[in-house]
């Protein structure tokens, strides 16, 4: 049975969420009226989106979301640099409220950073909002290093960040690479995290990669791909990751930096449904793009430095018991749904919501609007 409520442009859409209080309940009713309604499946359909959605949430959760809009721009209260290592220290920063439930903020790439708008999917009267950029990423130092940085430095600086702030544990929230860390780190950590949120679901295996690194994107995308491809020459595109790489890692700064920005073009003309130009602009700033692509092409050329292909989706059991929303764009190019749906089928307990008028961006308004009401769900259970 499938559940649909009406909504227009015009207005906000008004989902109605249903969760039972436990995993076997299979059969969760609801009243209108003095009739009390029986529903035999669980899932729902609101405007532009589909939910397939978890079993584990509580009663309390059981509310008539109508937050859809990004929170207003806000300014850190607090900000500071985090020594992890004889090599890396870390920007962080935090806004919001200071004794409000702590949530973890991910980016993505790995390399891309933070950015201001990051802290508007969170109520700030609600959430302590923490924010950091990673290693060699954004404000930290020093910048694009590939030393010492690996997936599992990573999941130890998120801990380390979380002892530094004293908080006892948080809600994990994740995009694109974001994602996959989210997912290491509550794997290797899970009585820390209250809940995940988690976007674009990238889970960093050899066919994520070949296909949008090896031409499998170009069937959709065949203008921007070329010049991606161009940039290497016909003897060395056997693999283009590996061509890649070893531009990004020249000892002359100027074969690097064209590189850097090859690279990063191609990801941001196809992270949006309708184009960005905006977003497309960010390849021309050498610093961003250095960091981005070569930090980006070291994890991958490294297979996210996972002990297999499948590792993400083969822990899943040790996260199963977590909270979690997953919003996954339709027409998603750089991280295509079938690493979303196959997280879903390892993990049926997670919600999994599906934005068939968006593809990659957190910043495509169906995607951004469903982040928001994933983080307004775990304020109920939360409190």
């Amino acid at each position: 049975m499938k559940l649909v409520l009406a909504s227009s442009s015009l207005a906000p859409c008004f989902c109605v969420r249903f969760f039972p209080p436990n995993h076997n309940n299979l059969n969760p009713s609801f009243s209108v009226g003095q009739r009390k309604i029986k529903l035999r499946a669980i899932s729902v359909s609101c405007g532009m989106s589909e939910v397939l959605k978890s079993d584990l949430m509580e009663p309390e959760a059981e509310t008539l979301v109508n937050k859809r809009n990004l929170y207003a721009p806000i300014e850190p209260y607090s900000t500071g640099n985090l020594k992890v290592s004889d090599v890396h220290t870390l920007y962080w920063e935090q806004s919001g409220k200071p004794d409000g439930h702590p949530v973890v903020f991910l980016h993505g790439g790995p390399g891309g950073g933070t950015a201001p708008g990051n802290r508007r999917v969170f109520d700030p009267e609600f959430y302590r909002i923490i924010l950091f950029d990673q290693r060699g990423a954004g404000k930290s130092t020093p910048h694009a290093c590939l030393e010492e940085n690996t997936t599992w430095d990573l999941v130890n600086d998120i801990e380390k960040l979380r002892e530094h702030l004293k908080i006892p544990e948080w809600l994990v929230f994740g995009g694109s690479w974001g994602s996959t860390l989210a997912l290491a780190y509550s794997q290797s950590h899970p009585d820390k995290v209250t809940g995940l949120v988690l976007r674009g679901i990238f889970l960093l295996r050899k066919k994520e990669i070949d296909w949008f690194y090896e031409g499998g994107a170009a069937a959709i995308y065949p203008d921007a791909w070329e010049e991606f491809r161009d940039l290497i020459p016909e003897n060395e595109r056997g693999s283009l990751v590996d061509a890649y790489h070893k531009r990004l890692n020249s000892d002359d700064l100027e074969t690097q930096y064209a590189a850097a920005r090859a690279w990063t073009k191609w990801e941001m003309m196809t992270a949006y449904l309708r184009p960005n130009l905006e977003n497309v602009q960010k390849a021309e700033d050498d610093k961003f793009s250095l960091a981005f692509a070569r930090i980006e092409n070291h994890y991958f050329v490294n297979k996210g430095f996972f002990p297999s292909d499948s590792y993400l989706l083969d822990n899943v059991d040790k996260i199963r018991h977590i909270k979690t929303t997953i919003v996954q764009g339709r027409y998603d190019v750089c991280c295509p749904m079938m690493s979303a749906w196959d997280l879903h089928k390892a993990w049926p307990e997670a919600e999994l919501k599906i934005v068939y008028d968006a593809g990659h961006s957190a910043n495509e308004p169906g995607i951004a609007a469903e982040l928001v009401v994933a983080n307004e769900k775990m304020k109920a259970l939360m409190r």
